[in-house]
């Protein structure tokens, strides 16, 4: 019985073995630093002045932070500007919601992107102003 319990998880195990990482480069990136959590799933909106206590709560208690770019595009920040912590690192916190371009290294691995910010060239501040249309999250007010 265990054998074939151990046999069925090495089975499976074979094929969730993550796919190989592809080459690091070097981009720019521009758009909106999100709570991935929240605009992914889509939990709540999670977008612009409608989420931003939200999303710097989230970024604060470890939630990953993300770059979402004006295709759609979600670049997850696992560091920003030599500070290599990336939970509640507090340069990020600063700077949640605020549309901004960056210079960094990018990462994928299984459709997920992953960037490493080496330099925050322009930040616009918060730019998405979506408080009116959808309340302040997670509240609603």
């Amino acid at each position: 019985m265990h054998l074939r319990v151990l046999g069925m998880l090495g089975f499976a195990l074979a094929f969730a073995w993550p796919g190989p990482l592809r080459a690091a480069e070097r981009i720019r990136v521009t758009g909106e630093l999100v709570d991935t959590w929240c605009a992914i799933t889509g939990i709540m909106y999670g977008f612009g002045t409608a989420h931003h206590q939200c999303a710097v709560w989230c970024a604060v208690g470890g939630i990953p932070v993300s770059i979402m770019d004006d295709a759609g595009n979600y670049y997850m920040v696992l560091k920003l500007e030599g500070d290599d912590r990336s939970v509640a690192n507090p340069r990020i916190v600063t700077i949640q919601t605020h549309r901004v371009t960056v210079d960094g290294t990018l990462f994928e691995r299984d459709g997920v992107k992953y960037l490493l910010v080496d330099e925050v060239a322009d930040d616009q501040g918060i730019v998405n102003l979506t408080h009116d249309e959808y309340g302040i999250q997670p509240f609603g007010e």
